[in-house]
């Protein structure tokens, strides 16, 4: 069974307070971005190990074992003993260390292929539950549509009235420079902090307030370590964005356009454009 996991964005990101287990409360909208697309063929298969796991496409600097692939299938084979083994044939396109959610994505529709080849029946709900320790965003993708989340991430609400309209027909392009950002390197200049607006009163209103009152806090302590990542959001707002921000802990920077963006970007730069279908 073939499936494409797909990438998510972050509309604003506000860290709100340390929790007392080390991690952080946080408010964010996760928005799909359906056209970038991890490919993922898992297939029963009549062998002595549970799994054999093939890769292709962009290197991934880890060993099978600890690919989230591998983590989910391992979770759902200890909650469920009736899934068989499997082949697994991946090929890795969503750029890592981007804040794209890649890995998050390709753990849960593991856990969505599994429940449907094996007929294990579980909810939604159940399936977030189990794919949550894994990371704080992979329950988002199992159900995979635009929601506000808060806690760690893992926390999910309809988005404000009047988002998905805003943004509906509009362009999105994806920049992403030769870099990658570390969870560590993202926190490390993190203060917590309760923001003057809310997240959702912020996206409830008008697009083109949003890049005053919308805003990641990753960027504070991610945009000096990586100049060049501030540089593309830069590109973004003075070729005609109406709203850009860091994705998630980056170093992907994402601008939204009214019509499809065709000016130049730097050598050496990831890009991805698609038109915002929701």
């Amino acid at each position: 069974m073939i499936c494409y996991p797909n990438a998510k964005i972050n509309l604003g990101l506000n860290i709100v307070s340390k929790r007392d287990d080390g991690y952080h409360n946080l408010e964010t909208v996760f928005l799909p971005v359906m056209g970038l697309c991890d490919e993922l063929d898992i297939t029963p298969a009549d062998i002595a190990a549970p799994y054999f796991f093939v890769q292709e496409g962009m290197a991934v600097d880890c060993a099978a074992a600890d690919n989230l692939i591998v983590r989910a299938l391992m979770c759902v084979r200890e909650r469920y003993p009736q899934t068989g083994n499997v082949h697994i044939r991946f090929r890795k396109r969503i750029p890592f260390g981007a804040g794209l959610g890649g890995g998050s994505a390709d753990a849960a529709f593991t856990v969505r292929t599994l429940n449907a080849l094996f007929g294990l029946r579980m909810t939604d709900a159940e399936m977030e539950a189990l794919v949550s320790p894994l990371g704080a965003d992979c329950a988002f993708f199992i159900q995979n549509r635009p929601r506000l989340a808060q806690g760690i991430g893992d926390v999910f609400s309809e988005v404000p009235d009047g988002l998905l309209a805003e943004l509906h027909n509009r362009w999105l392009l994806l920049v992403k420079p030769d870099c990658a950002v570390s969870t560590r390197e993202a926190y490390g200049g993190i203060c917590p902090r309760r923001p003057t607006m809310r997240l959702p009163q912020a996206l409830a209103q008008p697009i083109d307030t949003w890049q005053q009152t919308v805003v990641n806090d990753f960027e504070t302590s991610v945009f000096p370590l990586f100049p060049e990542i501030a540089e593309c959001k830069r590109l973004l707002i003075a070729n005609g964005a109406r709203y850009a921000a860091m994705s998630g802990s980056g170093a992907t920077v994402f601008g939204i356009f009214d019509n499809e963006p065709l000016f130049a970007l730097p050598n050496g730069v990831f890009y991805h454009k698609e038109q915002i279908q929701i």
